[in-house]
């Protein structure tokens, strides 16, 4: 039987860590941070926050993080990126570290900084008919530093794009379980985009009735 509270993580690695508890606090969700490869254990989904992603790639690698990630994210565990998250749950990094690692949760290929440097950050109003009340109006995103993905596997469904330079630039992503976005919603106070993860979190959790992890029997800018 799903949980009324689903345990929802967020990457406390570095980042933008409060404003996604925050957010997720509000939505009646139990939100917590994750450092440690048994604290991701305890989670129904994870948050990966923005912030900069080869100092998270790095940081995952060094509190053991990365391959149990790797491992639920295999398992079926719902996940959620914005800006340099969605970058570390792609598959693969433009314009990264040449020892940049990802997570290759999404068939993504993602562009850091895509949008520009600290002073081109910008607002957009995006349709995104994914949204739970979607109908209650356009989404108002913040974008810094922000990536766009360039690549999308043909078992990723496009959620949202925004048009930049003359060209649409897609902007937020799903596949199965996980879900990014090259925008910041926690910095608005437009709940939506959590919501829809909240659903998710809840619609995994209905459909597998336990939590898989690597150790357990149940096996801003980017």
């Amino acid at each position: 039987m799903t949980s009324p509270r689903p345990r929802i993580g967020v990457l406390a690695v570095q980042g933008d860590v409060a404003d996604h508890l925050r957010v997720l606090n509000a939505l009646g969700v139990d939100a917590r941070t994750v450092r440690r490869p048994e604290e991701l254990a305890e989670v129904d989904g994870l948050v990966l926050p923005g912030g900069e992603s080869t100092t998270i790639d790095r940081l995952l690698r060094i509190f053991d993080l990365a391959e149990p990630l790797r491992a639920r994210l295999r398992a079926g565990m719902p996940a959620y990126g914005s800006c340099a998250g969605m970058i570390m749950l792609g598959s693969a990094v433009l314009d990264g570290r040449t020892d940049q690692g990802c997570l290759a949760a999404l068939d993504i290929s993602v562009r850091r900084n895509a949008f520009g440097r600290q002073v081109d950050s910008f607002e957009a109003d995006l349709e995104i008919a994914a949204l739970p009340r979607a109908d209650e109006g356009p989404f108002r995103a913040v974008f810094i530093r922000a990536p766009w993905v360039e690549r999308v596997g043909p078992g990723v469904e496009v959620l949202a794009t925004v048009e930049h330079d003359g060209a649409e630039r897609v902007v937020m992503v799903r596949q199965g379980p996980v879900l990014a976005t090259s925008f910041h919603p926690e910095v608005t106070p437009d709940a939506r985009v959590h919501e829809l993860f909240v659903q998710m979190v809840r619609e995994q959790a209905g459909s597998i009735g336990d939590r898989s992890g690597p150790s357990t029997s149940r096996s801003k800018g980017d």
